[in-house]
C-alpha cells in the first residue's frame, strides 16, 4: 500500500464515479473511452492546469498546498472522510509514518466503564478494527472475543472470515462494506503500517468478497447508525449504535448498541443479557459473573 499508488488509484477511482454531466459541464456527444471525467475536464473544474492535475495523479502529490488539494476535493464532491483520506495520502506525516506502531491496549478504566454499563452492549476497537476491550453483553451479542487468540481479536477478520457473522448481521453486505471502507481510511493514516499491510494481504487471499471490496476504493469514518441482527438465541433485533473516539487515543473507539425503549428489540437485548456469551444462563449472583477478560 505504498503512497503514490494508493494516491493515484484514489484520484482515478472517484474522478471514474463521476460524469460530465453530474458534474455541470456540456457534453457534445459521441463515444468517452473513459467513465466519468477525463483529466482536463477535473483539471479544468479544480482550477489547475492538466499537467499539474496528471502529475498529482499519477502519485506525486509532493508540495502540492492544502488549497489545491481542497479545489480538487471540491471538484470530485468528496465528502468530509474521502477529503481527510485525500490529505493523508498527499501530506502524510513522515514523522508520524517512520514511527513505529505501539501496541494498543485499553486503559483500564475504559473497561471498567464499559464493564459498568449494564444493558448496553460495548466494546473498543483500536487501528486495523482489533478489537481492544469489551463488556459481556458484547460477547452475548457479536463473539466470544476472549476465546479467540489475541491476533484474532479484529472485527475485519470476523466479519469476513466467521461464517457466523453472515447469518448474525441481516446486512451483511453493508456491514462488510463499511469494515473495508474503515480499514481503508486508516490505511490513508497508516501506510506503513505493517500489521495493517499483512490483514489486508491475508484477507484478500481468503475472501473474494473483501478483495472486491477493497478494489472498489471506499473511504469512511466511523460514525452512527442502526444495524439489524438476527441473533441465534433471542431472535431478530434492530439497534442503534454509536462510535465515540476514546479521549487521549486517536486510534481508539467506543463502540455501544442500544433499543429502542419499550420495543420487541430491547426485550430481545435484556433477555440476551440474562444469557451468557457461549448460551447459557448467566446467575444472578454478582461473584458469578465472570469478567470479559475471562
Amino acid at each position: 500500500m505504498g503512497l503514490h499508488t494508493e494516491l493515484s488509484d484514489f484520484l482515478r477511482s472517484r474522478r471514474a464515479r463521476l460524469s460530465p454531466e453530474e458534474a455541470g459541464l456540456h457534453t457534445y456527444g459521441g463515444r468517452r473511452r473513459v467513465p466519468g471525467l477525463r483529466r482536463e475536464e477535473l483539471a479544468q473544474l479544480a482550477g489547475v492546469s492538466v499537467a499539474y492535475y496528471t502529475r498529482l495523479e499519477q502519485g506525486n502529490g509532493q508540495n502540492v498546498s492544502v488549497e489545491i488539494l481542497d479545489s480538487v476535493a471540491r471538484a470530485l464532491r468528496l465528502d468530509e472522510a474521502e477529503r481527510a483520506h485525500l490529505m493523508h495520502l498527499a501530506r502524510p506525516d513522515r514523522r508520524a509514518a517512520a514511527r513505529p506502531a505501539r501496541p494498543q491496549r485499553i486503559r483500564p478504566q475504559l473497561q471498567q466503564l464499559i464493564d459498568a454499563m449494564d444493558g448496553v452492549p460495548a466494546y473498543v476497537t483500536g487501528r486495523r478494527t482489533d478489537v481492544l476491550g469489551w463488556n459481556r453483553l458484547a460477547r452475548a451479542l457479536l463473539t466470544d472475543f476472549p476465546a479467540l487468540p489475541p491476533a484474532e481479536r479484529n472485527m475485519a477478520r470476523f466479519v469476513f472470515l466467521d461464517p457466523r457473522a453472515r447469518e448474525l448481521f441481516v446486512d451483511w453486505a453493508g456491514k462488510a462494506r463499511d469494515t473495508v471502507n474503515y480499514l481503508r481510511f486508516d490505511a490513508g493514516r497508516y501506510p506503513c503500517d505493517e500489521r495493517l499491510c499483512t490483514l489486508v494481504g491475508e484477507l484478500s487471499v481468503r475472501s473474494e468478497d473483501f478483495r472486491q471490496l477493497w478494489a472498489a476504493y471506499g473511504v469512511q469514518d466511523k460514525t452512527f447508525g442502526t444495524k439489524t441482527f438476527q441473533h441465534p438465541v433471542v431472535g431478530p433485533m434492530t439497534l442503534a449504535y454509536e462510535i465515540f473516539p476514546v479521549a487521549g487515543d486517536g486510534d481508539q473507539y467506543l463502540v455501544t448498541f442500544h433499543a429502542e425503549p419499550g420495543s420487541s428489540s430491547a426485550e430481545a437485548l435484556r433477555l440476551l443479557a440474562s444469557w451468557g456469551p457461549e448460551g447459557s444462563v448467566v446467575s444472578e449472583q454478582p461473584d458469578a459473573v465472570r469478567s470479559p477478560r475471562g
